[in-house]
């Protein structure tokens, strides 16, 4: 199959138009017509090599959603016609501890959609059939795309963590992951506090979901919620006053963070020790657990804040996301 895709063949360049060739289709293998395929930060972080992993020409795109046009003679519950979506991951051995148990995100095989392989900024797309999901009956697909990396991201943790309806949770960082974890809280039943260094937003955080707004900058602010808190995600990627955070959560409560800091985070131990504090990471989730959030997000009619370009449209696209701009995710249409 011929596919015309956007790529970089170079870090940090522009994506050019680029024309590549899919073999013949595996027989675990689905192909999907990309309708709408999200921009997400990480598509900026592989086009730069900031991870060192990247391979060009890379094309960009893992918040993938489209209709399934040709499927191998082993695939299991899908079928030429469904609409479905595709994030991050693309594949994984299927064999393993951690995928037989149903936490195919873990696996130490796991296939990254952009990684030594070509992404969704394209007309077709291919994976393997255990990580095509098929959309639930009226979901918006031109707002599903950043479910598949952005949602989960923060969909996860809250399972992960225990978080309980009746909770008091806290989100770092309300961009393109943070507004999302705003809107997931509150459905779940949260109490929502927002951290953010432009008070400015105020109005704007309480209608995604916040019921609350605390400048991160104000000492006065973190000490008038101090041991309150039981959860709090971080959603950002820079260095932070961790202690401070960790002074807001109650006894045993979990910072979770989900932002890929690069520098160490300097976490006091006996900010943990003293109130059975902890504090962790994920990546995304499992196939099964991004189903339920599908699921999740058409019951309660959740859907990103997102911007709309064309695909022919991309390096603007990006442009806009390096600049800050983005309000909140943003989606090519193929």
């Amino acid at each position: 199959m011929k596919v015309n895709a956007y790529a970089a063949h170079e870090a940090g360049a522009q994506l050019e138009a680029f024309e590549y060739d899919l073999p013949e289709i595996g027989q675990e293998h689905v192909d999907i017509k990309v309708h709408y395929c999200g921009l997400c930060h990480s598509d900026m972080s592989m086009i730069n090599n900031e991870w060192g992993m990247t391979a060009f020409p890379i094309v960009p795109g893992h918040e993938i959603v489209g209709e399934i046009v040709a499927v191998g003679d082993q695939v299991k519950g899908l079928e030429i016609g469904d609409h479905v979506g595709m994030g991050w991951n693309s594949a994984s051995c299927m064999h393993c501890n951690q995928c037989m148990d149903g936490k195919q995100h873990l696996c130490g095989e796991v296939e990254g959609t952009i990684v030594g392989r070509h992404g969704g900024f394209a007309d077709y797309v291919r994976g393997h059939w255990s990580w095509v999901t098929k959309l639930p009956e009226g979901i918006d697909m031109s707002k599903a795309g950043p479910l598949f990396c952005g949602g989960i991201t923060v969909f996860n943790p809250i399972v992960l963590s225990g978080v309980q309806p009746t909770d008091k949770v806290g989100v770092i960082g309300i961009g393109g992951l943070g507004h999302m974890a705003l809107k997931f809280l509150k459905a779940w039943g949260c109490e929502v506090t927002a951290f953010t260094s432009n008070k400015s937003k105020t109005d704007a955080l309480k209608a995604m979901g916040a019921h609350n707004v605390v400048d991160s900058t104000n000492a006065e602010e973190l000490e008038n919620i101090a041991g309150s808190l039981n959860f709090i995600l971080n959603t950002t990627n820079v260095k932070l006053d961790w202690n401070a955070y960790l002074t807001t959560l109650a006894p045993q409560g979990k910072l979770h963070t989900v932002g890929a800091v690069l520098e160490p985070m300097e976490i006091p131990a006996f900010s943990m020790i003293s109130g059975e504090k902890s504090v962790g990471g994920s990546p995304l989730g499992s196939v099964a657990l991004t189903r339920k959030m599908l699921e999740f997000c058409v019951r309660h009619d959740i859907y990103p804040t997102v911007e709309e370009f064309d695909m022919s449209n991309v390096n603007k696209a990006i442009q806009h996301l390096h600049d800050g701009k983005a309000r909140f995710r943003v989606v090519l249409k193929a």
